[in-house]
């Protein structure tokens, strides 16, 4: 069997570091340098985490690696079914028959894609991290092993990459529209970056789904969701009771931006004869997140009490999702926006929930980054009715006085065309400039 692989990766070997770099649209995404760790690049299935791999070989290439050095690995073989961790130690002894002058000597990288099909994968790349000058990269999604598990599998020995969907940027880049820099007196430019951030908020950022028409794209995002819920949550926790899990992620998705109990949910399920215990409503909201469906915020508060007893707000992890669960028959403009904000922010780093005033008045965001700093920030796709504005700003002034040191932010599609009264301590920007800066 060992030789029957052996010769397998080794072609495999060969053809790797001779194919040619493919030609992608390059992707904002914090890439962690720690040395001694692997970097588990983790995210929803279809988001780009293989494209990931090939953009950091890439980088490794323009810095003038050699391509010999640059060794990508994908599992995802049928030749290799059955392969077990003992067989991992091929691939390292292929590799530096073939190139002996980089061991020990030029640092060699590894990318190693979809190795969560081997079990007991994790023993070997701590193995090589500890005996050998090699760099890895390590990706996969599927029902053995989640995403965000390739991770936390490693025990404390890797770091992690999330690549989520597009951003606004980045689907502005992947149609060759980035524009130089985001703010801009050019008239025609903004009133062209609003209409293509519109469209962004309907259509959303897989990769995949750029440029289909309206019926192809719902199709595809509805097998998206599908694949996580059978493959990612039902098979893999073995649920029993998969019609709950689906009238859950309707009730998420199809109220973006909403708050969500889950006593409530279960008190519906129990006036519809629906019997099950709220112990596997909290589980099912967990997979639903790990497999990076979806996103929920908690109360920003110190008490975890208050945390616990007040509703979480959740979030599409793509505005596409939107419409694809929208039963209301109107346009979820504001709501995609929010959501768009919330990913932003994540993507640079922020620990975000949301906050309740004593009034009972809501701002959609506190985040706190990477370097401490705080903000209040909250979205509104119109502001141009006084007493929407109004309400916007007594949230953000109030949420002020529990969080002194944030600065406050008012998000929204288009400043109002009249002149406005703002405190000075409240920067209003529109959200094609925010989300491109």
């Amino acid at each position: 069997m060992q030789s029957q692989f052996r010769h397998i990766i080794r072609q495999k070997i060969s053809d790797s570091l001779v194919q040619a770099v493919p030609v992608l649209t390059r992707r904002d995404v914090w890439i962690p340098a720690v040395p001694g760790k692997a970097v588990a690049v983790i995210g929803m299935r279809r988001a780009g985490k293989t494209c990931m791999l090939w953009q950091v070989l890439a980088d490794r290439l323009a810095a003038r690696a050699q391509r010999s050095s640059l060794l990508y690995f994908s599992f995802e073989d049928e030749r290799l079914a059955g392969m077990q961790a003992s067989d991992l130690d091929l691939i390292v002894e292929e590799y530096f028959l073939r190139h002996p002058e980089h061991r020990g000597t030029a640092k060699t990288v590894f990318f190693l894609d979809e190795i969560q099909l081997v079990p007991g994968w994790e023993t070997f790349v701590r193995r090589i991290l500890d005996t050998e000058n090699i760099d890895v990269f390590l990706s996969g999604s599927s029902a053995r092993m989640l995403s965000r598990e390739i991770a936390s599998s490693m025990r404390g020995r890797a770091m992690e990459a999330v690549v989520r969907p597009f951003s606004f940027t980045e689907s502005l880049r992947h149609a060759g529209q980035e524009p130089v820099k985001a703010m801009s007196p050019d008239k025609q430019l903004r009133s062209t970056l609003n209409k293509a951030l519109l469209a962004f908020l309907e259509t959303g950022g897989f990769p995949e789904a750029q440029g289909l028409d309206q019926r192809s794209r719902m199709e595809l995002l509805r097998t998206y969701v599908d694949v996580v819920l059978l493959r990612d949550i039902i098979e893999r926790h073995d649920i029993s009771h998969p019609q709950c899990l689906r009238w859950m992620v309707r009730q998420l998705l199809g109220n973006p931006a909403g708050g969500f109990s889950v006593n409530k949910f279960h008190n519906d399920l129990k006036s519809q004869g629906m019997a099950i215990g709220k112990d596997k409503l909290h589980a099912y909201l967990e997979h639903l997140e790990d497999s990076f469906l979806l996103r929920s915020l908690s109360l920003a508060t110190d008490s975890i009490r208050r945390r616990q007893v007040n509703p979480r707000k959740v979030y599409p992890v793509d505005t596409g999702l939107i419409a694809l669960f929208n039963r209301s028959g109107k346009a979820q403009t504001g709501h995609a926006l929010e959501t768009a904000v919330l990913h932003e922010l994540e993507r640079h780093g922020a620990e975000v929930a949301y906050v309740k005033t004593e009034s009972g008045y809501e701002v959609d965001f506190h985040a706190r980054l990477a370097d401490g700093t705080e903000r209040l920030v909250q979205v509104s796709a119109d502001i141009d009715a006084p007493p929407t504005l109004e309400r916007e700003v007594r949230a953000l002034t109030e949420a002020a006085q529990s969080f002194p040191h944030a600065s406050l932010h008012l998000v929204t599609l288009a400043r109002p065309a009249g002149r406005i009264h703002m405190p000075d301590s409240i920067e209003i920007a529109e959200a094609s400039d925010w989300l491109l800066q």
